[in-house]
């Protein structure tokens, strides 16, 4: 027994010590402060309320007035610069949950409004091979902190991803569009039919993604849909 309490105690020990900043590499926390202070929450008084865009104020900016989105509101957690996009990177590619976890905790206080215009969490999925690749989903986590947050359960068996994609930050804007269309299709959609849906993804740049996760969700005739994400790119 005494040498298994010695073995926590030195597990705890590592983890304590030994982990680094997610953004900076300085060793002892997931985040230290002074990259936590470097972020940038979005102000959602100032971006159009589909897709996020900094327009000054909150009114929809005219690209989502002559493209519909799939989605009726977007909410977005942070601007994807700088320290904040070594910390998803460190996230996503690194296998290191516990940062999306942390990051989602830093916005619980605007992630708590959405309790009342949702009635279930659907994250953007990964196929079977980018998943052994990584270990997990991201936007499962992400979707994880999130019901923590509001009560509202995950639906992860609702949509699917069907068929491989390259990454989308690899590719060009023309390249993202034809590489994600078609990707997503939805199993089990009475569990959906006449729900207020939230979508769930780690990253915004295009909004491709988004549209065609809607889309497909969209056949199952839910309430609404609307869309998360834990940072946006400027």
């Amino acid at each position: 027994m005494a040498a298994l309490l010695g073995n926590l105690a030195r597990n705890l020990l590592d983890i304590v010590y030994y982990q680094s900043c997610a953004a900076c590499g300085i060793k002892g926390e997931i985040i230290c402060k002074t990259c936590q202070d470097s972020f940038r929450i979005i102000d959602h008084n100032s971006v159009c309320p589909v897709c996020g865009n900094d327009v000054g104020r909150r009114i929809i900016c005219g690209d989502c007035l002559t493209n519909k989105r799939g989605f009726s509101e977007g909410y977005f957690g942070f601007v994807y610069e700088n320290r904040l996009r070594d910390a998803v990177h460190t996230f996503k590619f690194n296998g290191r949950p516990e940062v999306g976890r942390y990051l989602v905790s830093l916005l619980k206080d605007s992630i708590i409004m959405l309790r009342e215009r949702v009635d279930c969490i659907i994250p953007i999925p990964v196929t079977e091979k980018r998943l052994r690749e990584r270990g997990y989903n991201q936007s499962f986590i992400i979707s994880e902190e999130i019901s923590n947050i509001i009560g509202r359960p995950i639906f992860h068996s609702v949509l699917f991803k069907i068929k491989e994609t390259k990454d989308q930050y690899s590719l060009s804007k023309d390249e993202r569009r034809k590489n994600i269309r078609g990707a997503f299709a939805v199993k089990s959609g009475s569990h959906i039919k006449g729900k207020k849906v939230l979508i769930v993804d780690d990253l915004f740049t295009t909004g491709y993604t988004a549209h065609e996760a809607s889309w497909a969700i969209s056949k199952a005739m839910p309430e609404s849909i609307i869309f998360f994400a834990l940072a946006r790119t400027r």
